[in-house]
């Protein structure tokens, strides 16, 4: 009996100790936990400040100029921002993307104002409003609340086929700090089109979006860019990064605040103002440095080549260059000349002043001056 007390004590002494043990772990396991859940929020944070892209002080600004682009979702590459039109194995397009972060409230949108954006608190939308406003079915989602609203929309009430274009806003910056241009796409807008009831077509611009907030959610949807390819290289980020898109320009950042289209009317113009823009913005770093030997010669070369095909004639490779080189070997010739006409002319000067004086008639009588004197 007294041993069988001693073991009892023994046993509820271990299983009290494996009591709180088993306390202590779960405690622990609480505690990852909640680190794992910490841990969640700073690689969100982190990601955010990965794919953010900062804008430059204005110290560090040369030149700056805002473009507004529309982009058409059957030009170029731009089909893939708008396939799949509804979400399967292969993704969800960008409108899709960007309904499902501003029903969950995770990202901000902006209202649409023709030129006088505003990327504010005070010009924030409110997502049931634009809902309304488009006739876009939906309902309040589990867990919405006055302060952090969210929605459940159904994929076949999102009008993602009636998406056929974008406008964006570029920005052509010259960075002092590199002494580069560079392009960046500052915030998009999706445009609905949609018919009126009597056949005609009207695009109806929804909202604008910044591009830095949806850049760590589109960067993980990989698309394709071309049909003879099918391995997705890029994704969403990097269609906007890399300037993949094809877009014409209607609007350039003014006083004035007209389109292309009010301050030329006529196509041929509005064309020809297009590409005068275009070519500005692509050679206005160029513009700023001499250029080398290489691009005088490929200059020159270029010349020569029109100017023969003005003629009908062709230039074999490299026979534009010989023309340079001898040219340049002929304005060599005509400087030695010239310098040796130069040179000959200085030797006969020289000669002249080192020639005697002729002696003049009237010695004689000088010498009979100086004998009267004499």
């Amino acid at each position: 009996m007294k041993y069988l007390k001693y073991i009892v004590l023994g046993l509820i002494v271990a299983f009290a100790t494996a009591g709180a043990t088993a306390q202590v772990v779960k405690k622990n396991d609480g505690d990852r936990r909640d680190k794992k859940d910490d841990a969640s929020v700073k690689v969100s944070d982190r990601q955010q400040a990965f794919f953010e892209q900062k804008e430059p002080s204005e110290a560090d600004l040369q030149w700056t100029k805002v473009v507004y682009r529309i982009l058409d979702l059957t030009k170029g590459k731009n089909p893939a921002l708008y396939y799949p039109e509804e979400p399967n194995e292969d993704g969800q397009s960008m409108f899709f993307i960007i309904m499902r972060l501003l029903a969950n409230n995770q990202i901000s949108a902006y209202e649409y104002l023709d030129g006088r954006e505003m990327f504010t608190d005070e010009y924030k939308i409110k997502v049931s409003e634009m809902l309304d406003r488009f006739h876009v079915l939906f309902s309040e989602a589990k867990g919405s609340t006055e302060k952090n609203p969210k929605y459940a929309i159904e994929d076949a009430d999102i009008p993602g086929n009636e998406i056929l274009s974008y406008f964006i806003i570029e920005k052509w910056e010259f960075d002092t700090r590199t002494n580069a241009m560079r392009c960046r796409v500052d915030a998009l807008c999706p445009v609905l089109h949609r018919d009126d009831g009597y056949g005609n077509v009207i695009p109806f611009p929804m909202f604008w979006v910044k591009l830095n907030d949806i850049r760590p959610y589109i960067a993980q949807q990989y698309i394709f860019t071309d049909d003879d390819n099918n391995l997705t290289k890029y994704n969403l980020d990097d269609f906007f990064k890399l300037n993949m898109y094809t877009g014409d320009i209607y609007k350039t950042k003014s006083l004035r605040n007209k389109t292309l289209m009010e301050l030329y009317p006529d196509s041929v113009a509005l064309k020809h103002a297009q590409d005068s823009i275009e070519e500005r913005l692509h050679r206005f770093d160029k513009n700023l440095w001499a250029p080398t030997r290489e691009e005088l010669q490929a200059q020159v070369e270029a010349k020569r080549r029109l100017e023969a095909e003005q003629r009908g004639e062709t230039l074999e490779d490299g026979e534009g260059e010989a023309t340079v080189q001898e040219e340049k070997k002929d304005s060599s010739k005509s400087v030695k000349t010239k310098r040796g006409t130069n040179s000959d002319n200085k030797k006969k000067s020289t000669k002249k002043k080192t020639s005697k004086p002729k002696q003049s008639s009237n010695q004689g009588a000088g010498r009979s001056v100086r004998n009267r004197k004499r």
